[in-house]
């Protein structure tokens, strides 16, 4: 159903022209990065007509515009990728124009259709205050959620497993909405700052929602795991000692008298890069995976894996933005090498010295993907100060913000 192909590494697009221009790393015949970039356009729907392919024309300016860039980072083969870069942005058009009334009002009203209840009706009771971002954000959210079950469907009747990671940006109505359902990162890089606009996602940042789970749900964990963390893997001799532990509920450290029970497996083992859910995925959040089992068990990793987004959003209306301010979206496999403060440096030199370049976005995404690839020496790659390059697929969106038709 899906053609495989090598997938570049390095991307660029802006706004005004929705030009892409692609490298590829060359550490691989088929990465498992996927990215998609469109105008989306939305209109509002006519109930009154059948009109089911009304939602796919992406490129009409009939109503309201809005521009997408998506990357997806696949895991388990690039299936659930390519799934997620076809049909993500159709998902988001969709639940977009379905509250299209919603997102054109400061305050959306409380009914769509039908009559409201009036402040002069005796049992009016006053509404919470819900703002049209609070719907964009909500319409986000159901996206993904029902793109999660198309690629489920999809990867069900192709009798094929794998997932990804969902790095979202939507620019509408002069706000940028960022939604990351996995380890991927976006970085705003102005002139003297720099604004984190993702939360990334993994065993151990969300600890606490998984463990809660289990504790809901103790038959996820099919009497295979134990959901108590603790700081080292146990071993028979800890059996009645007190150790150190944590669960869902607890923030900080206790004690608790090792029992038999406590010695399976953790559902959350190991730490940093090593962190693994349910001793299989690196990841808590993300598209697909609706197959996946822990190995040589029945135990399934969907339900302790969100493909539910945390949304972040920035007025670009109440910033003064400047020509060099950008948005860096990235998989991990560049910040497995370079912190936010490595790429904001890089950012501000490399555009500071190429101001009359017609390329330079282009030019500083190849640069930033170089950076984390490093050079081939023997059979390792590695930096310029000979630390680790990256190993993982390394793929990267510079935006720029600065928009000259706006001023």
């Amino acid at each position: 159903m899906f053609q495989l192909y090598p997938v570049s590494q390095c991307f660029v697009l802006t706004r005004a022209s929705c030009v892409i221009r692609t490298i590829n790393a060359q550490k691989s015949e088929f990465n498992e990065d996927q990215a998609t970039c469109c105008q989306i356009s939305i209109r509002k729907k006519n109930y009154d007509k059948e009109e089911d392919q009304e939602w796919l024309i992406l490129c009409s300016t009939e109503y309201l515009s809005g521009y997408y860039w998506a990357l997806f980072d696949g895991h388990g083969g690039p299936e659930a990728a390519i799934m997620a870069s076809n049909y993500l942005h159709y998902c988001i058009k969709q639940k977009l124009e379905a509250v299209v009334g919603g997102i054109t009002e400061d305050r959306p009203p409380m009914h769509l259709n039908g009559q409201c209840v009036c402040q002069s009706d005796p049992h009016f009771v006053e509404e919470k205050q819900i703002h049209q971002e609070d719907v964009v954000i909500g319409a986000l959210e159901q996206a993904f959620q029902e793109c999660d079950e198309i690629i489920g469907q999809e990867m069900e009747a192709a009798n094929q497993s794998g997932g990804c990671t969902a790095l979202v940006a939507l620019y509408l109505q002069g706000k940028l909405y960022v939604a990351n359902a996995g380890d991927s990162r976006a970085l705003l890089v102005r002139k003297h700052s720099i604004v984190p606009l993702s939360t990334e996602f993994t065993p151990e940042t969300e600890r606490q929602r998984i463990q809660h789970l289990a504790f809901i749900y103790p038959k996820l964990l099919a009497d295979e795991f134990t959901r108590f963390e603790f700081p080292r893997r146990l071993k028979g001799d800890d059996v009645g000692q007190k150790v150190l532990y944590r669960d869902y509920s607890m923030q900080g450290w206790g004690y608790k008298t090792v029992e038999k029970e406590d010695l399976k497996y953790p559902l959350i083992h190991g730490h940093g890069k090593q962190a693994r859910l349910l001793g299989t995925l690196a990841v808590s959040r993300g598209l697909g995976d609706h197959q996946l089992k822990v190995i040589e068990t029945d135990v399934e990793v969907k339900p302790f894996l969100s493909c539910i987004p945390k949304v972040e959003m920035y007025d670009l209306t109440t910033q003064n933005i400047k020509e060099d301010d950008v948005l860096i979206m990235a998989t991990d496999g560049l910040w497995d090498v370079l912190s936010n403060e490595d790429v904001a440096q890089m950012v501000r030199s490399f555009l500071e010295d190429n101001k009359t370049d017609p390329h330079r976005f282009s030019e500083l995404a190849k640069c930033l993907v170089w950076k984390a690839r490093g050079r081939k020496d023997g059979y390792y790659w590695t930096l310029a100060n000979n630390a680790s390059a990256s190993y993982d697929d390394i793929s990267v969106f510079v935006i720029p913000l600065h928009n000259k038709d706006e001023n």
